[in-house]
């Protein structure tokens, strides 16, 4: 492959990655919660949109709103009845919570759908080529891409330019004052973990065709999940997307050339980088 075909190849991953990845950084770095079930609502969203195309007829985009609203429905109540209860204990025990809920999730879908690989079929405008003029591309990454870049856009527009968004700022730094000023953390925490999870949802429908979709989704991609954010820093959506496009484009290369055990590259990097900077390649401070 030549360099601008793995460089785009690279970018389309990386979308993949922040699209889902963001969502948690944001709900981690708000919230202070260890939720190493965020793969399993991008899994579930793959599954409506898979579902809701073969059995409702609906088409690609419609099918992506719904993802997004279903799951974002589905994880406030799991936030408001379970989550919530366990915003002041330990690490351990969110951890525990969290895997065992992901383990829930993969059984459900295991048991209701089954085992195999699902397929997302793309309407036929995203199949094919695009002619770039320098070069020809899968439309489909090209499609990714530009969702991707959008997405960091609009959200760093919403917490930089929209009240809500300085409110969520203000709970990132500090809680407590929040709090003393008005701002209803309880309600902001629900909010913003339907969208973060609704996010997800997304993610992984979108990032199908790419990553496969199966019930053991959330266990295959949790690590990749929880490098972007670490690399990226919590709270830090401009962090998350450069950092999802650095892992994105590493692990394209890295398994192109080094097939067998490229992924290796990978963590050793995040290990060098994560003692050099405990806070993330791109800080920990501001969105």
């Amino acid at each position: 492959m030549d360099p601008v075909s793995i460089l785009l190849g690279g970018f389309a991953s990386g979308m993949v990655l922040f699209i889902v990845s963001v969502g948690l950084s944001v709900t981690m770095g708000l919230m202070g919660f260890v939720n190493l079930a965020h793969g399993g609502f991008a899994m579930l969203g793959g599954y409506v949109i898979v579902l809701a195309m073969k059995h409702w007829g609906l088409p690609f985009l419609p099918a992506l709103a719904l993802a997004f609203f279903a799951v974002a429905a589905f994880s406030v109540l799991l936030e408001r009845l379970l989550y919530a209860r366990l915003y002041r204990a330990g690490e351990l025990d969110q951890v525990l919570f969290t895997i065992g809920l992901v383990f829930v999730m993969t059984a459900t879908v295991t048991l209701g759908v089954g085992p195999e690989t699902q397929v997302v079929q793309l309407p036929d405008w995203l199949r094919g080529q695009t002619d770039l003029g320098f070069i020809k591309y899968r439309t489909y990454s090209l499609a990714l891409i530009a969702a991707g870049t959008a997405l960091v856009i609009a959200l760093w527009l919403g917490f930089e330019r929209t009240r809500f968004g300085a409110r969520i700022r203000a709970a990132v730094d500090n809680r407590r004052m929040a709090q003393s000023l008005g701002v209803d953390v309880g309600r902001l925490f629900a909010v913003t973990f339907a969208i973060g999870s609704g996010l997800a949802a997304v993610g992984g429908g979108m990032g199908a065709e790419i990553l496969g979709l199966d019930p053991n989704y959330p266990l295959r991609y949790l690590v990749y999940f929880l490098i972007v954010v670490s690399v990226g820093g919590l709270g830090r959506v401009t962090g998350v997307f450069y950092a999802a496009l650095l892992i994105g484009v590493l692990d394209f290369v890295f398994k192109i050339y080094f097939p067998k055990g490229g992924t290796i590259f990978i963590y050793a990097l995040t290990l060098i980088l994560l003692l050099w900077r405990p806070q993330g390649l791109f800080g920990k401070r501001g969105i």
